[in-house]
């Protein structure tokens, strides 16, 4: 995401390389540079205008020490505003009710339903609530059953009435169920249609009505731009929704609607999607996003994923064998399993500072990890235990076992070793811990 955006503001922050000082003539050209990168964006034209507009005078208006360049004074007035764009501080939920309602709302095929899972494992997880998921949308029998498939990934219970046509009873009555067996959190996934209506509207306004929700939040495609601006200003209008949920924003999507909606609307980015798994959510943070548009990648939240995945005893348990030199193809296999499960490996990439431009137009795929697994798989249990009993004839066995070839077992094995002798080395940091080389090879 914001590739082309990222591009461009780099490009435009150039005209003031090598200039003294900050003018009135220097600055308009490059702002004129970054309306145009934000239109191309698809960030609203006045949003574009006036931010721009701000960056001029608060450019205008400082005062240039001799150590910092006006390129580098430009890059921090366009971050700091950038941030406030998007709302500046990161917005929390409201989860105060026993049990909290979350209401989500948005058109069909926006991502209400995957999101719904994502959000109830996410709170799960990471702040030990209880949730009920609600199934509230009685027109398409397809919803509730994927909201069940959903609730199973994630072992959360769903409420719902096959029978009943009264999606205001179906949200009252899970409320009621929940209250009973204990649930301390009920999100409730509603019906959405293809464009706005009438009917749909009504509806889920009765909804919030009946069950005063202590958050509604509208769900939008982030690749629809500035439709999904619109969409966003009407449902307010009737809602009055707390926040806003940015799916698919690892898609072919040029940033505007994440630009643009916080002004529009007045309302506050919560979270973001970030690809199909239900690990793939993230809480927005107005400040790092701005550092990814801009190219400075994003350390923190590579880390927080990597935290994510941090199990302390079993750490222990890998620490002392690697001190050992007893690391296997067994532990080698979970290094594999933890690393995939922190989302997407080219939008982890990018969030290393300096990494992002570098592969831009480098095609890093999520089954890069296939081959070694299959490799791996191919083993026997003995074989995996004790590496050092790989002869040629096991590897010949192995690689047409796991429909490769030999050459590239070989290399596995190499990496496997490299491997062992590099976590040696860094069993002192947790992120050494978890992590490891021989990363699957990029492809542009």
């Amino acid at each position: 995401m914001f590739d082309n955006l990222s591009e461009r503001l780099e490009r435009s922050f150039k005209i003031l390389k090598g200039e003294g000082k900050i003018t009135e003539i220097n600055v308009a050209e490059t702002l004129k540079d970054v309306r145009k990168a934000l239109l191309d964006a698809d960030v609203n034209y006045k949003v574009a205008k006036n931010f721009t507009d701000t960056v001029k005078e608060k450019a205008l208006g400082q005062n240039v020490l001799t150590a910092v360049k006006p390129s580098q004074l430009m890059v921090k007035i366009v971050h700091d505003e950038l941030t406030k764009l998007m709302g500046g501080e990161t917005a929390e939920l409201n989860l105060e009710g026993r049990p909290a309602v979350i209401l989500m709302s948005g058109l069909q095929g926006s991502g209400k339903t995957t999101f719904s899972g994502k959000l109830a494992r996410m709170l799960k997880t990471k702040k030990h609530r209880k949730p009920l998921l609600v199934a509230c949308d009685v027109y398409r029998p397809a919803a509730i059953e994927q909201l069940k498939v959903l609730g199973e990934q994630i072992n959360v219970p769903i409420y719902s009435e096959l029978d009943s046509k009264d999606p205001v009873q179906i949200a009252l009555n899970a409320i009621h169920e929940a209250k009973a067996k204990g649930y301390d959190l009920v999100i409730v996934d509603t019906a959405g249609r293809l464009a706005i209506d009438e009917q749909m509207m009504n509806e889920i306004e009765a909804i919030k009505k009946a069950v005063n929700p202590d958050e509604t939040l509208f769900v939008v495609d982030s690749m629809t731009g500035q439709d999904a601006v619109n969409t966003a200003r009407e449902f307010n209008e009737r809602l009055d929704f707390n926040g806003v949920v940015l799916t698919k924003l690892d898609g072919d999507t040029r940033g505007g609607a994440a630009l643009s909606i916080r002004t529009v609307v007045n309302k506050p980015i919560k979270f973001v999607g970030t690809g199909e798994k239900l690990e793939a959510i993230d809480q927005f943070h107005p400040s790092r996003m701005a550092d990814r548009i801009l190219g400075m990648g994003d350390i923190v939240s590579l880390v927080e994923r990597a935290q994510e995945q941090y199990d302390e005893e079993e750490a222990k348990r890998l620490q002392k064998k690697i001190q050992k030199n007893q690391f296997d193809f067994n532990d080698f296999m979970a290094q594999i399993q933890q690393i995939k499960k922190m989302g997407n490996l080219k939008d982890l990439a990018s969030m290393i500072p300096g990494v992002g431009k570098a592969i831009k137009d480098i095609d890093i795929d999520d089954n890069a990890f296939k081959s070694i697994e299959a490799i791996i798989n191919s083993m026997t249990p003995k074989e995996r235990t004790n590496p050092e009993i790989l002869n040629g004839s096991r590897r010949q066995r192995i690689a047409k076992g796991s429909g490769t070839n030999i050459q590239e077992v070989n290399r596995l094995l190499k990496q496997f070793d490299q491997t062992r002798k590099m976590m040696k080395m860094v069993t002192g940091s947790k992120m050494g811990k978890m992590m490891m080389p021989g990363m699957p090879k990029m492809k542009r």
